[in-house]
C-alpha cells in the first residue's frame, strides 16, 4: 500500500517526527483558505500524488501571497502529473498539501526498510538528502551509512548518535535525530511497514531537525491487522474532497 504525503506526515506526527504545520485542500478556494489558517506570509503547495520527482513536474511550488496559492493549487487540481517515478503514467491530482515554508540550512536522507540480503530492518542515511538515493550511492557512495537492526535487541539509541556524527550532525542535532529514528522505528513495526523515507530530513535555519517530505509503503500481506491503513489507502476524491473540507491538521 501507498500513501500521500499528507497521509504518511499525518503517521510522523503520530509517533512524534517532527513535521511542519500544513493541511489538504481540493479546490483553489480550500487551499486559500488552508494558507490563511496556517498564518505566515510564506507557503509551500505540493501536488499529492504517489510519485517523486514532483517539483521537476511542476507539483510543488514556493508561494509568497494567497494568491500565488490559488494560481498554483488552480494550476495541478484536475489535471495529470507524470514524473520520471511514475512509471510512465500520468497520475491525476486530486489533492494538494499546503504546508509552511521553512528556511532550510541543509537537507539529508533517512530510510527504514526491510533489507532483503540481510534478513534485518535497516536505516539507510545520507548527509546529501533532497535528491535521489540511488544518484547518491553511484557518484559518492562514501556518503550512504547503513545501520542493521538486531531484531532481538532493537534500535539502540547509540546507534543513533553514532549514524548522526557521521552524518557530520552536532551534539543537539544528534540527539533529535535519535528520537526521529526511535520514533520511525516504532512507526516501521506497529504499522508493518515496507518502508519509510524521509527524502528531504531538513536541518533548518534554526538547527532544528524536520521531515519536509516523506513516502511511506506498508507491506500488503498485513493489510488486514491494519483496517485504519486500509481505510487511507482507499481514499477516493469525493473522500479526500470532504476531508479537506474539513481542513486535516498534520500536527
Amino acid at each position: 500500500m501507498n500513501f500521500h504525503e499528507y497521509q504518511a506526515k499525518e503517521l510522523f506526527a503520530e509517533f512524534g517526527i517532527p513535521v511542519p504545520p500544513g493541511k489538504v485542500a481540493a479546490s483553489p478556494e480550500q487551499a486559500v483558505d488552508a494558507a490563511k489558517a496556517l498564518g505566515g506570509s510564506q507557503w509551500m503547495v505540493k501536488a499529492q500524488i504517489h510519485a517523486g520527482g514532483r517539483g521537476k513536474a511542476g507539483g510543488v511550488k514556493f508561494c509568497k501571497s494567497t494568491d500565488e496559492v490559488k494560481a498554483a493549487a488552480a494550476a495541478m487540481l484536475g489535471r495529470d502529473m507524470e514524473t520520471y517515478q511514475s512509471g510512465g503514467r500520468a497520475l491525476p491530482v486530486n489533492l494538494v498539501l499546503v504546508t509552511d515554508a521553512t528556511n532550510i540550512a541543509k537537507e539529508l536522507y533517512l530510510s527504514i526498510l526491510v533489507d532483503r540480503d540481510s534478513k534485518a530492518v535497516s536505516f539507510i542515511a545520507s548527509a546529501q538528502g533532497g535528491v535521489d538515493i540511488e544518484q547518491v550511492a553511484r557518484e559518492t557512495p562514501e556518503d550512504i551509512h547503513t545501520i542493521e537492526i538486531n531484531f532481538v535487541e532493537g534500535l539502540q539509541p547509540y546507534q543513533c548518535r553514532k549514524l548522526a556524527f557521521d552524518m557530520g550532525l552536532d551534539a543537539k542535532q544528534a540527539t533529535q535525530l535519535t528520537k526521529i529514528m526511535l520514533g520511525l522505528y516504532k512507526l516501521f513495526n506497529e504499522r508493518d511497514l515496507a518502508l519509510v523515507e524521509l527524502n528531504p530530513l531538513a536541518i533548518l535555519d534554526s538547527g532544528v531537525l524536520m521531515a519536509l517530505d516523506g513516502k511511506v509503503n506498508s507491506d500488503d500481506n498485513a493489510e488486514f491487522r491494519h483496517p485504519k491503513l486500509a481505510a487511507m489507502r482507499d481514499l477516493s476524491q469525493e473522500d479526500a474532497a470532504e476531508a479537506a473540507a474539513v481542513q486535516h491538521n498534520l500536527n
